[in-house]
């Protein structure tokens, strides 16, 4: 199960420039807008100590980290729904991703040119939230044309799919995003359906600036207000400063984020902040090939957790062997868990638990 952030924001914010320090790779960042075309994809490890301890127990050939995918898509203006700029292909983009990471310019520098000329991160915010909703709302009506003509003929199921519809049109016409809507089971359906753009989880990234980067400044505070009741994450960085951290040995980057009074970086608030906006968890396999950690979403059972490894583990399963981690860090063998009783064997209703130890019986 692979995670897909992509970012987003107005040209110039500094999406590029944190995507270069966060993936440690090499996207063009320049000084004027669509300086990004297409997307810029980078996969980055998810940093996990559980893994290296776990991997230091063990000693496989080798260890497998989890990954995010992070997208840095091209910049959007003013009239991107209607195809402004490069809108038509931001709003591709845009689809395909789990969630959104909003960069958002709240610092002062004369020298990186604003598109709209001032800094002001709640206008600025609100350019791209009224363009995906203006989308979503030319989506969700020429759906409500189809729909309309069978429910005019009677048809209850059509009718009840109208009105929700029109629920959703409703709050996006008032200039809300259909994150904020309060769903039932039946609006949940047609969300499903038609995936909106602004039903995407959303985690805002403040760019700031170094001086700024411990406790924000008057910016952040605008942006944390606007998006009180969004359901969304804020995170503070300085991208300058992640592009620093990206050129150092790890050594060398805690020496770095202490200098700044910072205990991780901003690529760590972002993976912590898009595991926890998307409600993920992470479990372990473990064996002398390779130690692995695995994403899945919180609350899944054994069989479908099993399924991420291979849809056979799924399709033929038959238990799951699970040992806590501070139960192998303890007695530091899966032999020495098993004999003391603390390899627990589960059934297919066992819901997996952050940090497990698995092991899947099943039948091919």
């Amino acid at each position: 199960m692979s995670l897909q952030c992509g970012i987003v924001g107005l040209p110039n914010v500094g999406k590029s420039t944190l995507f270069n320090a966060i993936s440690n790779t090499k996207a063009e960042a320049a000084n004027f807008p669509f300086c990004t075309i297409e997307p810029n994809i980078g996969l980055i490890s998810l940093p996990d100590e559980r893994l290296d301890d776990l991997a230091s127990l063990v000693n496989p050939q080798k260890v497998i980290p989890t990954v995010v995918e992070f997208v840095d898509i091209a910049g959007l203006v003013k009239g991107a729904s209607k195809g402004e700029g490069l809108g038509n292909k931001f709003l591709a983009n845009i689809r395909e991703v789990d969630a959104i990471i909003h960069v958002v310019r709240c610092f002062d520098d004369h020298n990186v040119a604003h598109v709209s000329g001032k800094i002001d991160p709640v206008f600025d915010k609100e350019i791209i939230d009224a363009e995906l909703q203006l989308k979503d709302l030319e989506v969700i009506e020429k759906l409500m044309q189809k729909v309309e003509k069978v429910a005019k003929s009677g048809d209850i199921k059509a009718k009840k799919k109208f009105g929700n519809l029109q629920q959703l049109s409703t709050h996006l016409e008032k200039g809300h995003s259909l994150r904020t809507i309060q769903t039932t089971e039946s609006i949940k359906e047609v969300i499903k359906e038609i995936k909106p753009l602004t039903a995407k989880p959303v985690i805002y990234v403040a760019n700031v600036d170094e001086h700024s980067v411990q406790s924000g400044n008057q910016y952040v505070q605008s942006l944390s207000q606007s998006i009180a009741g969004e359901k969304a994450v804020l995170v503070t960085v300085c991208a300058s400063l992640e592009a620093q951290i990206a050129e150092l040995e790890s050594e060398e980057q805690t020496l770095f984020l202490n200098e700044y009074g910072l205990s991780e970086s901003g690529l760590n608030k972002l993976i912590k902040a898009s595991y926890h906006i998307l409600d993920l968890i992470t479990y372990f396999t473990a064996g002398p090939k390779e130690v692995r950690a695995w994403t899945i979403k919180r609350g899944w059972k054994a069989p479908k957790a099993a399924g991420v490894i291979h849809s056979d583990f799924e399709k033929g399963f038959i238990r799951a062997e699970v040992i806590k981690l501070e139960d192998y860090k303890h007695y530091k063998t899966e032999l020495a868990c098993k004999e003391a009783g603390k390899m627990a064997i589960q059934g297919k209703d066992y819901q997996v638990e952050d940090g497990d130890i698995l092991y899947f019986r099943f039948n091919v």
